[in-house]
């Protein structure tokens, strides 16, 4: 049959310009809708056995972030459960992917998915919990559900936690990392995850974009929204997924809040506070700088000497997740970014940054939240 591209499944995105032959196969990446935002691909190759396979993608130069090509390496599975990086190379504004496939079917992804049918069994085995109650907060504008899986226990002095991932689609690792969080925040042999249980309340939300993530886009909704630029006045017309949310955190209150992302240019895992944040005091930023000092311990792939430019006092977007929590609540509030490429603090030339060490991360952030719980107030 030929060689084929194909990407009509679950968080695939590509076109296929060309595949006449192995080493010339030209592609190009679809935007999302309604949406000049475009950097996410994923798709699979067939009839490619044994071939050196050279895929150029057209349109590289022209994605939301450029500065994320440099040093990259796209990932490959054979399995779709087993990712590694294959070598890669961004010339003249041309991604370059070279891969010779050792079995007839292989897939490409920017970095490793994390499927609505993993995000349906992850919930569905959280559900289960004695600990969990699972919460539907609304429905997205395709239709799906907004799952939101809570942790509650009666009880005096209770904080409130709450932690939601993915508000952009294309960012997969913030999904895996939520998973590492939920899995030790249920295991009842794991001493912090108790410990948590036993003095907050905690929500987590593991994917704040379902119709983004199975349309395979980067950084919008099914209408085009950046749902973290919705914070300040989401709508149901454009952003039911942060309406929805945020309607239940107004209903619990919030002490910490923790939003998981990824960075396409930055080879750094970090964290962003809403120091730029009006009211922002040196008090909150001493609480900012106990968890991310906890999780450096915690984890050796956190770091905090590189990250995103710190705001000016008074001059942070309050549209953006983490500044409107503090805005709402005077929370500790945080972003928590992860590579697209790899840790250059702990490199792995096999995997480059993984799902695993993603899951490990979101799990790390027990410890700190732990630790600074008795500051929250």
């Amino acid at each position: 049959m030929g060689i084929k591209i194909h990407s009509v499944f679950d968080s695939g995105n590509i076109r296929c310009l060309s595949a006449e032959e192995a080493s010339d196969i030209h592609l190009e990446i679809s935007k999302d809708k309604d949406s000049d935002f475009y950097q996410w691909f994923h798709f699979r190759l067939t009839g490619a056995r044994d071939s050196e396979c050279r895929m150029i993608i057209e349109n590289a130069e022209g994605a939301a972030y450029p500065k994320g090509w440099p040093n990259y390496r796209a990932c490959a599975s054979y399995d779709r459960e087993t990712w590694f990086r294959v070598p890669t190379e961004y010339q003249g504004g041309k991604l370059i992917i070279q891969h010779t496939p050792e079995f007839d079917s292989v897939y490409y992804a920017y970095f490793a998915p994390y499927s609505m049918e993993r995000h349906a069994d992850m919930v569905a085995d959280a559900a289960q919990s004695d600990f969990v109650d699972l919460r539907v907060l609304g429905e997205t504008l395709d239709g799906r559900t907004m799952d939101c899986l809570s942790l509650v226990s009666e009880g005096e002095n209770r904080r409130t936690i709450w932690v939601i991932a993915r508000q952009h689609p294309g960012e997969s690792m913030a999904e895996w990392a939520a998973e590492g969080l939920i899995e030790r925040l249920l295991d009842e042999s794991d001493p912090v995850g108790r410990a948590l249980r036993e003095q907050a309340d905690i929500h987590v939300v593991p994917n704040m974009n379902p119709d983004g993530s199975f349309r395979g886009h980067l950084r919008t909704n099914a209408v085009g929204s950046n749902l973290n630029r919705e914070w300040a006045e989401p709508s149901l017309d454009k952003s039911p997924e942060v309406f929805h949310v945020l309607n239940a955190m107004q209903k619990t209150g919030c002490d910490l809040f923790l939003d998981m992302h990824g960075d396409e240019a930055i080879p750094y895992n970090f964290i962003a506070g809403a120091e730029g944040a009006p009211g922002f005091s040196d008090k909150d930023d001493a609480l900012l700088q106990a968890y991310k000092a906890v999780l450096v311990t915690a984890s050796p792939d956190f770091q905090t000497k590189y990250g995103y430019p710190r705001n000016a006092p008074g001059k942070a977007n309050m549209t953006i997740a983490g500044n409107a929590m503090f805005g709402y609540f005077g929370c500790l509030a945080m972003t928590l970014e992860m590579p697209f490429k790899d840790n250059d603090d702990l490199p792995d030339p096999d995997s480059g940054w993984s799902p695993e060490r993603s899951r490990h991360l979101g799990a790390a952030c027990l410890d700190a939240m732990l630790q600074v719980i008795d500051q929250l107030r």
